[in-house]
């Protein structure tokens, strides 16, 4: 009797013991697939950051390529001291515009008075870039608006050297990586 009650005994420590190893191995299994998925979302999200680094990369590149468009807009077509300067304005930068028909005629007027003499040499008119701070805005995936405040060195025969202020207000296509459009002291 002593010995079928230890046998007993022994029989459900047994069982216990089996059950207890399946129930561990599931356990160990369902671990093993939770650190399957946690490291799969691991490797999604290096990948979904790595991407989103690359596309603030792309973007702060385009961003700095408008400024740096719109800036050279600003030196080319404020710096002359003649009526040759100032007709060799628009050659400078047509290689970094991208304008509609009618828009290089009124930014480039050719600086002749009414009477079709040179009113830039006449007047002794000079014109000198002195500095920017530009600011850039995406208004879809492929234009940026620019804004340039720009500080210019202005003088005439008649009159003292003054520091002026314009606001230069540009669209830059990043396909074509040019200006589309440059507006002189007009928000729109």
């Amino acid at each position: 009797m002593k010995n079928k009650v230890l046998l007993s005994i022994m029989g459900l420590l047994l069982v216990s013991l089996g059950i207890t190893m399946s129930i561990t191995n599931h356990k160990r299994s369902q671990i093993a697939d939770v650190r399957k998925e946690v490291s799969q979302v691991a490797k999604t999200q290096k990948h979904v950051t790595t991407q989103i680094d690359n596309l603030q990369t792309t973007y702060n590149a385009n961003d700095d390529k408008a400024k740096s468009r719109l800036l050279e807009f600003a030196k080319a077509y404020y710096t002359f001291s003649s009526q040759s300067d100032y007709d060799k304005r628009f050659n400078k930068v047509s290689d970094i515009l991208s304008l509609s028909n009618d828009q290089p005629d009124s930014l480039f007027d050719n600086g002749l008075d009414a009477t079709g003499g040179s009113r830039i040499d006449n007047l002794g008119l000079t014109s000198q870039y002195q500095t920017a701070t530009g600011y850039t805005s995406d208004l879809d995936n492929q234009t940026i608006e620019c804004l340039e405040t720009v500080v210019v060195k202005t003088s005439g025969t008649a009159q003292k050297v003054i520091n002026q202020t314009v606001l230069l207000h540009g669209w830059f296509d990043i396909k074509t990586q040019k200006l589309t459009s440059v507006k002189i002291n007009q928000i729109q």
